[in-house]
């Protein structure tokens, strides 16, 4: 297999839309770790948002049905759970898509470990219509578990977060 062949398939690849946020592909979220040779097949290697994301496995179906359409015949898609995938890995072109929505794309995420805390945030989540920083969080789950739902005090629209890790 080519460079060429490998470019283009990385390209495919990362133009696959994420099923849960259909606005940003899987480029665009960090989830894509490598596209590679091996042995004459194409291994494409991705990482899941947490440990059990539904979407993994139609991810991964998506990505060998676009790749085999586009005339790669033999494809892997492999699953790397180390290094754990971050918020952080969001491209800056994925977190505009999302804003661009009207969803809140994650705050960074904290380094090292966690604190415990039991009140509210630590940092506040901007409107994405807005940008006011007078927001409510009103559940902790939205449509699926990676993302909340809040309310701008400011504008009064609703809207998604999605979570930081």
């Amino acid at each position: 297999m080519s460079g060429a062949d490998l470019d283009a398939a990385r390209e495919i690849a990362g133009a696959v839309p994420d099923p849960e946020l259909p606005v940003v592909t899987v480029a665009d979220l960090g989830i894509l770790r490598d596209v590679a040779a091996e042995d004459g097949r194409l291994v494409v290697t991705i990482t899941p948002t947490y440990s059990g994301c539904p979407a993994l496995r139609e991810i991964a179906h998506d990505l060998r049905h676009r790749l085999s359409r586009a005339g790669f015949a033999d494809v892997t898609v492999r699953t790397a759970l180390a290094p754990a995938w971050s918020s952080d890995w969001i491209t800056a072109e994925g977190r505009r898509k999302l804003r661009a929505a009207g969803l809140a794309p994650p705050n960074r995420a904290p380094k090292g470990p966690v604190p415990l805390t039991l009140g509210g945030r630590r940092e506040p989540v901007p409107c994405p219509r807005c940008g006011s920083p007078d927001t409510t969080q009103t559940a902790a789950f939205s449509a699926t578990a990676c993302k909340a739902l809040f309310r701008c005090e400011a504008c009064r629209e609703p809207f998604e977060y999605v979570k930081e890790i």
